[in-house]
C-alpha cells in the first residue's frame, strides 16, 4: 500500500492566505450584506500598462502565423528577454551578471519554493522572523526542517532571525555570532533567505547590513537566497535594489526577481532566478548547472507571449508605465501609514514597500486583530502571526487596492 510524503503531514493548518481567503468567505456568506474592503493577499489592482498590452497583442498575432508561430519556449528562458533583465536590471546599476546566469521563469514564489531542491537534505536554513511562509513551507515539505512545536510556532532545525521593532525589522548577522563576534557553528547555517524589502514587514535594508551578510555568508561558506520582489518599490538612496550591489555577493547569493508586482504580472506569471557561474559549493560544484539541470527537467519555460510582454516592461514606454503604476500604489501606503500613524498605530514600511506592518489594537493577538477588523469594519488585512512567532501582536496592511477603498478602509478603522 502507498504512503503519502510524511513531510507534508508535519505542516501545520493550511497555507496563510489560504486561510485567510476561507474565513472571509465564511464571513462574506454569513453576511452578504458587507461591503469587505480586502487589504490582505499581496495582489495587485491596476491593468497592465499599455505597452505590455501592445506587446500581448503582437505577440498572439504572432502566433496565428506559421512563419511566426512558436512553440515550446526554451526552458532557461528567451534570449531577448534575458538580455533585457541583465542589462537593465543589473549591469546598469553596475552589477557584473551575464545574459546566461538570468533563468525565466513563471514567477518568484514558484522559484523561491523550488531552490531549495539543489541543496542536500541536511543543509541548515536561517529565515527571517517574520517571514514569507513559502521559504519555510518549501524546506518542510523537503524533509529539512525538524519537528515543530505548537506552542512556540518553531521548527527543531531551522535558525531564526528575529525581526522586530527593537531592530526596525531587519535580521541581524549578530544573531548567528558568539559573544566574541566570531561565528557560533551551533547556528551556521548553509542556506540564508533574505527579502528586502520585506514581505511582510515592509522596511529594507541598507547597503551596509546587506554587505555585513554578504561578508558573513562568504566567510561561513553559506548561500543567500535574495528575494528582491518588491525592489521597484525603492525610494530610499541607501537601500539596494541586487544583493549583487553588494561587493563579493557572485560567490554567496542567488537572487529571485518577479514582474507580479512592479508590472502587475500576478496573472500573467513572469519572474526570474539570477545564480552566478562563480557560486560554488564546497566541492566546487556550480550551483548554476544544477539549476539549469532542474529547469530543464521540470519546466517547460515560461509563454512566449509572456516573455514579450516582459520585455515590453524595459522599454522607455513600459518603464514610465511602470514607475507610474508603481506611484499609485505608494500613493496608497502613504495614505495608510499617515493614516494609521495618526490614529495612534504604531507602524512601519510604507516607504520602499507597497506593505504596512501595524501593531495590533489593545494587545490583540495577530488573529483576534483581525476578526476586529473584518467584524467590525469589513477590511481584510494578514495577521502577522501567520509569518512567524515574531510576528504576533502585529498586522498587515497592502497598498494593492485602489485608493478609493484604500480611504474607505482607513475611514472605517477611524471611525472604531
Amino acid at each position: 500500500m502507498f504512503h503519502a510524503n510524511e513531510n507534508y503531514l508535519k505542516l501545520p493548518g493550511s497555507y496563510l492566505f489560504s486561510t485567510v481567503a476561507r474565513k472571509v468567505n465564511d464571513y462574506s456568506r454569513a453576511h452578504p450584506e458587507a461591503s469587505i474592503i480586502r487589504l490582505g493577499i499581496g495582489d495587485v489592482t491596476q491593468p497592465l500598462c499599455p505597452a505590455v498590452i501592445e506587446a500581448l497583442h503582437k505577440a498572439v498575432d504572432e502566433q496565428a502565423n506559421g512563419e511566426t508561430f512558436r512553440g515550446y519556449a526554451p526552458d532557461l528562458g528567451y534570449e531577448f528577454l534575458r538580455h533585457a533583465i541583465a542589462e537593465q536590471d543589473f549591469r546598469a546599476r553596475g552589477c557584473e551578471i551575464a545574459d546566461d546566469e538570468v533563468f525565466v521563469s513563471d514567477g518568484a514564489k514558484s522559484d523561491s519554493g523550488a531552490i531549495q531542491e539543489i541543496f542536500r537534505q541536511d543543509a541548515r536554513i536561517a529565515v527571517g522572523d517574520p517571514v514569507y511562509p513559502v521559504y519555510v513551507d518549501s524546506n518542510v515539505m523537503a524533509g529539512r526542517t525538524g519537528t515543530y512545536d505548537a506552542q512556540t510556532g518553531l521548527w527543531s532545525d531551522v535558525i531564526y532571525l528575529p525581526c522586530t521593532a527593537e531592530n526596525n525589522f531587519a535580521p541581524q548577522v549578530s544573531t548567528l555570532l558568539k559573544a566574541d563576534g566570531t561565528p557560533d557553528p551551533e547556528k551556521t547555517p548553509d542556506l540564508i533567505y533574505l527579502c528586502s524589502p520585506n514581505n511582510p514587514t515592509g522596511t529594507a535594508m541598507t547597503k551596509p547590513q546587506l554587505q555585513e551578510w554578504v561578508d558573513y555568508a562568504n566567510k561561513v561558506g553559506a548561500v543567500i537566497i535574495f528575494d528582491s520582489a518588491y525592489e521597484a518599490y525603492i525610494s530610499e538612496e541607501n537601500v539596494p535594489h541586487s544583493v549583487f550591489e553588494c561587493e563579493g555577493a557572485r560567490t554567496c547569493a542567488i537572487e529571485i526577481r518577479s514582474f507580479s508586482k512592479n508590472a502587475g504580472f500576478t496573472g500573467l506569471r513572469l519572474g526570474a532566478t539570477i545564480i552566478p557561474k562563480d557560486l560554488k559549493d564546497a566541492d566546487g560544484t556550480a550551483l548554476h548547472g544544477l539549476w539549469a539541470r532542474r529547469h530543464g527537467t521540470k519546466y517547460n519555460g515560461a509563454p512566449y507571449i509572456v516573455q514579450r510582454a516582459g520585455e515590453a516592461c524595459y522599454s522607455e514606454e513600459g518603464r514610465a508605465q511602470i514607475r507610474e503604476m508603481v506611484a499609485r500604489y505608494m500613493r496608497n501606503a502613504s495614505f495608510i501609514r499617515t493614516s494609521l500613524s495618526q490614529m495612534g498605530y504604531e507602524t512601519y514600511g510604507g516607504v520602499n514597500s507597497p506593505y504596512i506592518w501595524l501593531r495590533a489594537r489593545d494587545n490583540m493577538t495577530s488573529w483576534e486583530f483581525f476578526d476586529y477588523l473584518l467584524e467590525k469594519a469589513n477590511v481584510v488585512g494578514t495577521p502577522g502571526s501567520g509569518f512567524g512567532p515574531s510576528g504576533e501582536h502585529f498586522f498587515r496592511l497592502t497598498s494593492f487596492g485602489t485608493y478609493e477603498n484604500s480611504v474607505e478602509a482607513m475611514n472605517r478603522i477611524r471611525a472604531l
